[in-house]
């Protein structure tokens, strides 16, 4: 199993920052900018008819241009870059499970892929809400909370495959 991350390019979003800043005048010449990130001219143009990293370069670009250089602008440079590392300890089997269940965590809340809380804090799990507008009258909300009961989906099932039975 390859337990290195997706790399989709060669070229990183840290370089396309340094490329930005030194576009700017901000950063570091171009061969430091080469020396750091270890690529050739060569690289430097293919990676120049690459419209994905022109993109990222021209939004690190405008980002420069409209913020400054401001604390989030290089934590968020310095984020993207740290997944890597992040994706090489969750698959590493030395590191702790406590410190893997952690990074998952993390990774998923920074991607704002945790659930809403207003679905959890309501107790309603899997439940349906269903609202009815009855014309703009205002009317007392009414709240009706049904769970299905397991006995009903068991007489509903097949018996052989577990399968929904034709009913009607």
């Amino acid at each position: 199993m390859d337990n290195l991350p997706l790399k989709h390019t060669k070229w990183s979003d840290r370089l396309a920052f340094d490329v930005a800043l030194m576009l700017e005048g901000s950063g570091e010449s171009l061969p430091e900018v080469q020396e750091r990130h270890g690529i050739s001219a060569d690289d430097l143009i293919i990676f120049n008819k690459d419209k994905v990293f022109l993109k990222k370069v021209e939004s690190y670009r405008e980002d420069i241009k409209e913020k400054g250089m401001t604390f989030k602008l290089k934590a968020r440079a310095q984020a993207e870059e740290l997944l890597t590392t992040s994706w090489t300890l969750i698959h590493s089997a030395e590191v702790a499970p406590s410190v893997k269940a952690d990074l998952i965590k993390s990774t998923i809340k920074w991607g704002g892929l945790e659930p809403k809380n207003d679905a959890v804090s309501e107790g309603q799990g899997n439940a349906v809400k269903i609202t009815i507008n009855l014309g703009g009258k205002e009317h007392e909300a009414k709240v009706v909370n049904h769970e299905p009961q397991e006995e009903v989906l068991e007489d509903l099932r097949g018996a052989d495959n577990g399968n929904f039975q034709n009913t009607g």
